[in-house]
């Protein structure tokens, strides 16, 4: 007896100091759990639970646990004190002691019954035959291209994600209608989620270049033409029936008189002679082919070969101008400016020595307050690093760190992030607000970008409360490093109204916690939402080269099947979206017999079926 007290009693005592400590902080935050929603009131418990549990550096007991055979605690997430509870009545048996049955907040059983409401709240009915549900980025085309939403949602896709921070209402709205008259034409439902824009510090708009367009044709891998550039020219602002490489404005009376076969010739703006077949006439302009690269501007003269008509020549209309992009290298000076002045790229003398550095603005002028000398600074997701040479309260002095090497160029509208640089943003920008008017209104999910601090979440649940939107679910976006940081806290706000979901935005992640931490970063997120059954979204480059480019890296497979832990994988749309969608449910249906979110399934495997010989 004294021997098995000697080996289990210190194990015991280890395990009821556990047990005590995820009381005392369930207690700790009593006032805050009475404010939770009573669906989240068991989960939110069990979140405390699991907190206290790893504030605890438990790897001996562990290997001390899996040593006599017994649960080592690597699964106790969505049951904390059930697992606790159930180990330590297991070694008072070796020990011959008596049990102690303490109340539990989540049972072993009701771990997964919890989660599994709580996501079918969220996200709507669980899809046959596949435990994860799959979610794709609208792009603009879709709100025209009802086909293809309906191609996407018998393909797999289970929810819609619309982004606020691009197009406008009359667009969404177009978008919302092809997802719901395709739910209506196939009988599949589609949860739709809004992404607001939040506080994203993005660069400023860049100075306009010239009203020029660059048409190519596709060539192959000896320089020949594989396939001609098709030309859409009209002179009534119509749009194209067909997809198009350009389309060319001129006058209604010009146009109408081109026949099929006719031949237009122009000069390009380097000189360079050109000139386009009229393949197809519409009643509204022409289909041509162009055979070489042209630089067409506003004002181009166009003139037809044939005699036939009375006025062979016009002139091209109004194009849009071209953006000059910014063209970094490292060491290179970037000045940041408060002032919403348009960019422009760095001036050089006729030895190549900078005259006067680049300069452009950015979205949220509040955080040249806020900012700091030396601190890193990152641009368009990390493609681009600096660091914070100089500060003053107008404009910011950046030294470029890292570029390619031929340089990297910045556009207009890409993200910046400064991941040491402590942005105070607690309340909903006015777009927010102006955006949340139409998303209240249409949406099932509305998704809290850069969602860093409680009072955020407080304040976008105060605007949907005077939109007389209590009910619509909420999702938070975790893509700061603060964000990251106080993820406790933002669950523990967000359970306060019912449902509620997590996004693992991995790209601004990765950029704000450092790409080798990520692995890291987005493991600990699914545990921290394992232990309070908040539904998870898995975010970000997804069969990224599948979707745009039409294969998938070896990398993007084993992403994908580690996805497959998460409830609901976000696809961003490309030409090849059925297919991305499509591999995807194929990868998820494989991998739920072999993985429930941490825990490995046992099912056969074909490879243990061993002959006598091998074949």
């Amino acid at each position: 007896m004294a021997k098995r007290e000697t080996t289990y009693q210190p194990l015991i005592t280890q395990i009821d100091g556990l047990h005590a400590d995820a009381l005392a902080l369930e207690k700790k935050f009593s006032e805050e759990i009475k404010k939770v929603h009573p669906k989240f009131r068991k989960s939110a418990r069990n979140l405390l639970h699991y907190l206290a549990l790893r504030q605890h550096d438990i790897r001996g007991l562990q290997d001390a646990l899996a040593q006599l055979g017994l649960s080592s605690l690597g699964r106790a997430e969505g049951h904390v004190l059930a697992s606790l509870q159930s180990i330590r009545k297991q070694l008072c048996h070796l020990a011959q002691c008596p049990p102690i049955e303490h109340k539990l907040s989540v049972s072993f059983l009701e771990n997964r019954k919890l989660l599994t409401k709580h996501t079918e709240s969220l996200l709507g009915p669980l899809p046959a035959n596949r435990t994860t549900r799959i979610m794709v980025t609208f792009s603009t085309d879709l709100a025209k291209d009802y086909e293809l939403v309906e191609r996407m949602l018998k393909a797999g896709m289970n929810c819609a994600r619309i982004n606020c921070a691009h197009d406008n209402p009359t667009t969404w709205l177009a978008m919302i209608r092809n997802i719901r008259k395709a739910e209506s034409a196939t009988g599949l439902p589609c949860s739709i989620l809004f992404d607001l824009m939040g506080p994203k510090l993005r660069t400023g708009e860049l100075k306009t270049g010239p009203k020029v367009m660059a048409i190519r044709p596709v060539n192959n891998e000896m320089g020949l033409v594989a396939s001609p550039a098709i030309v859409w020219i009209t002179g009534s602002n119509t749009p194209p029936t067909t997809k198009v490489d350009a389309t060319l404005p001129v006058e209604d009376a010009w146009v109408n008189q081109l026949q099929e076969g006719d031949k237009i010739k122009f000069t390009d703006t380097r000189g360079r002679k050109r000139s386009l077949s009229v393949i197809r006439k519409e009643k509204k302009g022409v289909v041509a082919h162009l055979l070489k690269t042209s630089y067409i501007a506003t004002g181009t003269e166009l003139k037809v070969e044939t005699k036939a008509i009375a006025s062979r020549t016009t002139t091209v209309g109004e194009l849009p101008p071209i953006e000059v992009p910014i063209l970094l290298k490292k060491d290179h000076l970037l000045v940041l400016h408060r002032d919403p002045v348009p960019g422009e790229p760095a001036q050089f003398d006729e030895n190549g020595h900078i005259l006067k550095p680049a300069h452009i603005s950015c979205t949220l002028p509040e955080v040249f307050d806020q900012v700091k000398k030396d601190d890193p600074i990152l641009f368009d997701d990390g493609a681009i690093e600096g660091v914070v040479a100089e500060v003053e309260p107008d404009k910011l002095l950046v030294k470029i760190t890292f570029a390619k090497e031929k340089g990297s160029l910045l556009r207009a509208d890409k993200g910046i992030n400064l991941p040491e640089t402590k942005l105070h943003l607690h309340d909903l920008t006015e777009k927010d607000k102006q955006d949340l008017k139409f998303v209240a209104r249409h949406a099932d999910i509305v998704n809290l970008s850069f969602a860093n601090y409680p009072a955020m979440v407080h304040a976008l649940r105060a605007e949907l409360n005077k939109l007389k939107a209590r009910d619509l679910a909420i999702m938070l976006k975790i893509e700061t490093k603060e964000g990251f940081k106080n993820l406790p806290y933002l669950l523990l706000a967000v359970m306060q109204s019912y449902p509620a979901g997590i996004m693992i935005a991995r790209g601004d992640l990765a950029v704000e916690c450092g790409w080798q931490r990520l692995a890291e970063v987005q493991e600990e997120i699914l545990w921290i939402c394992e232990a309070s059954h908040m539904p998870v979204v898995w975010a970000t480059q997804v069969l990224e080269s599948l979707a745009k480019k039409g294969r998938p890296s070896r990398a993007e497979i084993t992403d994908a099947a580690m996805a497959q832990r998460a409830d609901c994988i976000m696809l961003n749309k490309g030409p090849h979206i059925i297919e991305a969608i499509t591999l995807l449910q194929d990868i998820v249906q494989r991998m739920q017999d072999h993985q429930l979110k941490k825990t490995s399934m046992l099912r056969s495997l074909h490879i243990s079926e061993l002959s006598q010989t091998p074949s």
